[in-house]
């Protein structure tokens, strides 16, 4: 594989699935399909595995944009997102560039005693706690005043954007003197807890690098997994119930992963979840050259089954450890595509992060992901989109992002809104022309081809909430007619419901097709910009109405465009 084509963030092993899915125009369309949702078949808590996001750029977390967009999180949860920043342990400037962050913790003085600052961390994880959100710890990477000697040879040529060596990888190498290294972690964790308190720092997460099977860790796995061994007993000596973990590899990272384990029960580590990642998309090339908002050399698509195959393949390798079986799994960074700061201006491919595709790709992941769970020995616990925002961005650049320029609010968001909107019990909801994850060994490396599929649920108070969607992977898939969709609901106990109807597709709850229809400005005057901003929240489809079931049984239909979700509540009058 040349540089090239290196994407970062994905593992090199393509022996099952392709790093994209193919386009297909002649694939087959699913036109009917028949939903058989039962309110009184409970199977259990429904695990919110979506309440989670990371990104890299730490220090956009206390601009006023990140925070205006983590309190956004913030009225969608009642008990907090987890949120993961890169970077924290970097030194730098305070500035983030894209792909880059600094928290600029560590410093050495001329004498070599080790002094800390923690400013700009407090800035960001203020941010993230004022909003009602709880701190997933990324301890790295490496300072600067902590890079080993032959930390020089790496070499770069410098350029206004490349200051030195450090910021082109030096940081991805072990730390000189784990000893030091040991009381940096110690520290930061005696400031967090001294600053949030016992009650908050309880729930966060403390996990140790990212994705250190590649290029983030320019060490060897032995001396990872013993660096860990430092870390998390670092962390546990000021907090002794702290929940700690590992190692956050990428989606091809088996051997890695099952190496730490390995070492963790050898060495009697704490450990208190298992993380991993997983892309469903690496476009090759990743960066096109030629003319501007060029298309695509090759449609490609991201691949669900390639995202839930490498899932299942690492909780597997978790459930070859007995011990650790019942330990939460965090694939906190679960993503359609990688990486998140290239564009549609890049490969046009990055469209899809634009449009409807992009939040009904997320919800079907979702309810697959909680279907693995019921199937395999060890479960996902969150789930972690990528995703924040960028400064300097056009208006719909196409990145991994919540929010385009001049903050508006993409598709994306509408995902976990209607995510949110879900209750707390998950019951019975059973589709004629779903894709079973039981299906993976079948695919043979093959994307999910389309599908209309559902995820339901009931709240204390009898409220009935039904996601209903129809997707396939291939964004460039096109569909004139809609399916037609029959939803049997069974189980109701009132003698009337109100029902309300929530939409995404390309007409509802779409920001990115209302800045299209005005001619895609660059420069919206303010009325385009308000036109825009009207059409960026969750939207109705229809005006609600009253609903009254025969014998506890509703019979109601959808009709779904290709992709589109759609979100019926039923709420007991």
């Amino acid at each position: 594989m040349s540089t090239t084509d290196l994407n970062p963030g994905i593992g090199a092993d393509e022996a099952v699935f392709p790093k994209s899915a193919p386009s297909d125009p002649d694939a087959p369309h699913v036109r009917t399909a028949r939903v058989r949702i039962d309110a009184r078949a409970d199977r259990g808590a429904l695990a919110r595995i979506w309440e989670s996001i990371g990104y890299d750029e730490f220090n956009w977390t206390y601009t006023a944009t990140g925070r205006k967009l983590l309190q956004t999180f913030g009225e969608m949860t009642d008990r907090g997102f987890h949120v993961r920043p890169h970077y924290v342990f970097c030194s730098g400037s305070g500035f983030g560039l894209p792909h880059w962050g600094n928290g600029n913790v560590y410093h050495e003085d001329a004498d070599g005693n080790p002094f800390y600052d923690f400013s700009l961390v407090d800035s960001a994880y203020d941010a993230i706690v004022e909003a009602g959100h709880h701190v997933l710890v990324e301890l790295a990477f490496t300072p600067r005043d902590l890079l080993p000697d032959h930390a020089a040879d790496l070499t770069v040529v410098p350029s206004p954007t490349v200051y030195s060596n450090y910021e082109a990888g030096a940081w991805a190498y072990p730390p000189r003197d784990y000893e030091r290294w040991g009381a940096l972690v110690a520290a930061h964790a005696q400031h967090c807890l001294e600053r949030y308190g016992a009650e908050e720092v309880r729930t966060w997460l403390w996990e140790l690098w990212n994705e250190p099977d590649i290029f983030y860790w320019r060490g060897t796995p032995e001396e990872f997994y013993e660096l860990y061994s430092v870390t998390a007993r670092a962390v546990r000596s000021v907090i002794p119930d702290a929940k700690v973990g590992g190692p956050a590899v990428t989606g091809s990272g088996v051997e890695f992963l099952r190496g730490f384990l390995h070492h963790t029960r050898e060495q009697q580590d704490p450990i208190d979840f298992v993380s991993f990642h997983t892309k469903g998309s690496a476009f090759s090339p990743w960066r096109v050259y030629g003319p501007t908002g060029g298309p695509a050399p090759q449609q490609q698509n991201p691949s669900a089954n390639k995202m839930l195959f490498e899932v299942r393949r690492m909780l597997r390798v978790i459930a070859e450890f007995e011990e650790y079986r019942d330990l939460p799994a965090i694939v906190d960074e679960c993503d359609a595509g990688v990486p998140a700061h290239h564009s549609a201006y890049d490969n046009a491919n990055f469209q899809f992060q634009n449009t409807e595709y992009f939040p009904v790709f997320q919800v079907k992941l979702m309810k697959k992901l909680l279907d693995l769970n019921d199937q395999e020995q060890a479960a996902v616990q969150q789930a972690t989109s990528w995703s924040f925002y960028f400064e300097g961005e056009r208006y719909f650049e196409g990145t991994r992002a919540f929010l385009t320029a001049g903050g508006i609010e993409k598709p994306l968001l509408n995902a976990y809104r209607a995510l949110a909107r879900l209750g707390e019990r998950r019951v019975e909801a059973v589709s004629d022309a779903a894709q079973p994850v039981a299906l993976l060994d079948e695919a043979l490396g093959r994307s999910m081809p389309e599908e209309i599929d559902a995820l339901a649920s009931r709240s204390a108070a009898g409220t009935v909430a039904v996601l209903v969607w129809r997707h396939t992977d291939d964004q460039y898939q096109r569909d004139d007619a809609e399916a037609d969709v029959a939803l049997q609901v069974t189980g109701l106990d009132a003698d009337a419901y109100d029902v309300t109807h929530w939409r995404i597709d390309a007409d509802h709850s779409n920001s990115h097709t209302a800045w299209s229809a005005l001619g895609s400005p660059q420069t919206p005057t303010a009325d385009q910009l308000s036109t825009i901003r009207d059409r960026q929240g969750l939207e109705q489809l229809e005006p609600a109405r009253r609903a009254e079931p025969v014998d506890g049984e509703l019979a109601l239909t959808v009709s779904l465009p290709l992709p589109a979700v759609s979100l019926l509540v039923l709420e007991p009058r």
